[in-house]
């Protein structure tokens, strides 16, 4: 095995012995400046200047025409499909091999997902399993879909797994064609790009995520992308407990959520968001070290999609079999260094094991081979 190699490689490359975790925040600009800005204005709750300032940056970064801020990105995901129309008793198509946050926000508005393959070249949503499952399975009347077994598809949401683009061009073809409403769960993919295009973009709607261990931090935090202007208007107004503007009285016209980001975590975003590119340049310059590192091993790195520019959130790697995968954590976590393998595949959950599915040839394979590395940016270099 060259999980030795590895390991000395990865010790080499963050220049410790210590422990190594698979993603942790780098804080070396303005984080502490604007923080503290917002300490001393008071203003550190869901009113403040950094909240509409870091929208517009992200929005501005991604060139959607759109950005509303949330607490986290499944609140952002719960919101768009929420717009979107899904309702209790729906079904949603989704991928098996995801993070559970994407089948959560689903079950929070009483609908069930449908787990369907995906592409081995992009670890996300295959469009031709996609058109598989709704070609067996559904039909279309009066410009609905519904499942053979009476149930609406309303929706479907793809992930961008670990950075990686989907095939969302393709995806988004299939949908339009069974009037179903894609939705991208762009959580790990900020500063990706799909055909020239950044993901989150493609859809009416998609979540991103500014988790502790994402690309950039903001502590918790998520956002909503859309490129339609009364989409945004009712996002932002959902997520604000839909309080009606007025000088002192308090009047709310819809149950809604309180989902605003806070904005001392939006400061936090404001000051990373100016290191993205950079970060975005570490990141890719040590996913091509590992491919050489790797090139001529047991280990197959996965790499960016064709037509696509990965950030690789989390790098990784394919093992030869699943007894190659568990010896290779077991070692590099006992030697300080974190590796993970990919989640739990959602089909087998005690909450999601009677949900529907197709074949799922490809997440079995890769949920059983798969084991993610280091990838924090490493501000030495």
């Amino acid at each position: 095995m060259i999980t030795n190699q590895l390991i000395s490689f990865i010790q080499e490359y963050y220049k410790t012995r210590d422990f190594i975790p698979l993603h942790a925040p780098v804080f070396e600009g303005n984080e502490r400046k604007y923080v503290l800005d917002t300490l001393d204005s008071t203003f550190v709750s869901s009113v403040g200047r950094y909240v509409d300032e870091f929208e517009k940056q992200v929005a501005d970064y991604t060139k959607a025409k759109h950005a509303i801020a949330t607490v986290n990105g499944t609140a952002a995901l719960h919101t768009a499909l929420y717009l979107s129309g899904v309702k209790t008793g729906d079904l949603v198509i989704t991928q098996a091999l995801t993070f559970v946050a994407t089948c959560n926000a689903i079950a929070y508005l009483g609908a069930d997902p449908v787990f369907v393959d995906v592409n081995r070249e992009t670890l996300g949503l295959c469009p031709k399993a996609l058109l598989n499952y709704l070609e067996e399975h559904c039909e279309i009347r009066d410009q609905v879909c519904y499942h053979k077994n009476g149930a609406r598809v309303s929706a479907a949401v793809v992930m961008h797994t670990f950075g990686h683009p989907a095939k969302v061009v393709e995806l988004k073809k299939v949908c339009d064609g069974y009037f179903i409403e894609l939705i991208e769960d762009a959580a790990e993919s900020l500063g990706s790009l799909y055909r020239g295009q950044h993901t989150g973009t493609f859809a009416t709607m998609s979540a991103l995520s500014f988790n502790g261990n994402k690309v950039i931090t903001t502590g918790g935090g998520g956002m909503i992308l859309c490129n339609e202007d009364s989409v945004s208007h009712r996002a932002k107004h959902l997520t604000t407990t839909a309080k009606q503007p007025h000088p002192y009285e308090f009047y709310h016209d819809e149950i809604a959520f309180n989902y605003r980001m806070p904005n001392i975590n939006a400061a936090l975003g404001c000051a990373q968001l100016e290191q993205l590119n950079k970060y975005i340049e570490n990141k890719r310059m040590l996913a091509s070290l590992y491919q050489s590192e790797l090139v001529a091993s047991d280990l197959e790195f996965i790499v960016e999609p064709q037509h696509a520019r990965s950030n690789y959130w989390l790098n990784a790697v394919l093992c030869p079999s699943k007894q190659y995968r568990d010896e290779m954590l077991s070692k590099t976590n006992q030697a300080g260094v974190m590796t993970r393998p990919v989640w739990q595949l959602m089909h087998t959950l005690p909450m999601f094991k009677n949900s529907l599915r197709g074949p799922l040839i490809n997440s079995v394979f890769l949920a059983e081979r798969l084991v993610n590395l280091p990838s924090s940016v490493s501000i030495s270099r």
